[in-house]
């Protein structure tokens, strides 16, 4: 194992979940790499709705928990079992918690190599968004030429890289934004039909630009305040896949409300799309390959110190940035 100097380092952690207000900036021993771990020194930590998760306790974890499951840097140190990473490698990585830090111990199963010509906070912008919207529309179900589907929070972090993949892919998209300003985020990534919710009744704005029950499928990262209006768009036998809970969780209902139109549901989450080295790679391997080809846009929206994190999931809660969140130690 390579061993590097030890000392502290700051790290924004929780002693008890609730609002932005129990986030702290504290310092902490520096991290070891255990079995099947790098240690990195964090460039970028990427701020997402699962972090809030964490934070209010909607997703248990045990405290202290120091936030964060996004991020890119450099290795500094080489843990038991670990194959593949030196120190020196610049890497990314989703699915790995304690990245909003100086430093992190990172799960080397879920961190991936950062190619030349690819900057480190344009890689830390990738891990939970990108590859999410990647096996949304390859596996949620595939979707290609002839299918339509309704992206909402379509100007967001992960709704804007939804509707570019969905385009790549040949698909007609409809987008939903919760302001004017929005829109033109939203369109600018290449949705052929951008509604504003908060002006247009979304039933009614979508029907409108594409007609009745004509959705194949929508993509929900929203959660309560769209579902009842989501399934009422889809299509006959067409699919609704609700991935997140930015407005609250969607309350429970009996699965006969699905039978009106023989609908699919399905709540999926990341890292059951990335649970191999070799689909990890394949999905990061076509989305940096589809930046560098200058055909996906990363938009970064904000960057703030590790010290202003309760602010970045201010920012983020409250939806008025477009695009990505980044906390830089």
């Amino acid at each position: 194992m390579t061993t590097v100097g030890s000392g502290t380092r700051a790290a924004v952690q929780i002693a008890e979940t609730g609002g932005p207000e129990v986030m702290h900036l504290v310092q902490r021993p520096d991290p070891v790499a255990g079995e099947g771990e790098v240690t990195v020194a964090v460039a970028a930590a990427g701020v997402n709705f699962i972090d809030t998760y964490h934070r209010s306790g909607l997703y248990e974890l045990p405290l202290p928990l120091v936030l964060g499951q996004e991020g890119s840097g450099t290795v500094l140190e080489i843990g038991a079992g670990v194959d593949g990473f030196a120190p020196g490698d610049r890497v990314a990585w989703a699915g790995s918690t304690g990245s909003y830090a100086e430093r992190a111990a990172v799960k080397a199963s879920v961190a991936y190599k950062v190619p030349d010509g690819v900057d480190l906070e344009t890689a830390a912008s990738i891990g939970v968004q990108a590859l999410t919207a990647h096996y949304l529309v390859t596996d949620c179900p595939r979707i290609g030429p002839g299918d339509r589907c309704l992206v909402h929070a379509g100007a967001g972090g992960t709704g804007r890289l939804v509707v570019q993949m969905a385009k790549l892919r040949g698909a007609e998209v409809v987008a939903t934004v919760g302001s004017d300003a929005k829109v033109e985020v939203a369109r600018s990534a290449g949705a052929d039909h951008v509604i504003n919710y908060s002006t247009t009744d979304l039933v009614e704005g979508v029907e409108a630009a594409v007609g009745p029950e004509a959705i194949d499928v929508v993509y929900d990262g929203v959660g309560a305040a769209v579902y009842d209006a989501s399934i009422e768009l889809l299509r006959l036998r067409g699919s609704m896949v609700t991935f997140g809970n930015a407005s609250g969780a969607v309350e429970p209902k009996a699965p006969l409300h699905l039978s009106g139109k023989s609908l699919w549901l399905t709540r999926p989450k990341l890292w059951d799309f990335i649970s191999t080295r070799e689909e990890l790679d394949a999905r990061t391997e076509e989305v940096f390959g589809w930046i560098a080809a200058g055909r996906l846009e990363v938009r970064i929206g904000a960057r703030l110190p590790l010290a202003e994190a309760a602010d970045a999931h201010r920012l983020l809660q409250g939806r008025g940035i477009a695009g990505k969140i980044l906390l830089i130690p």
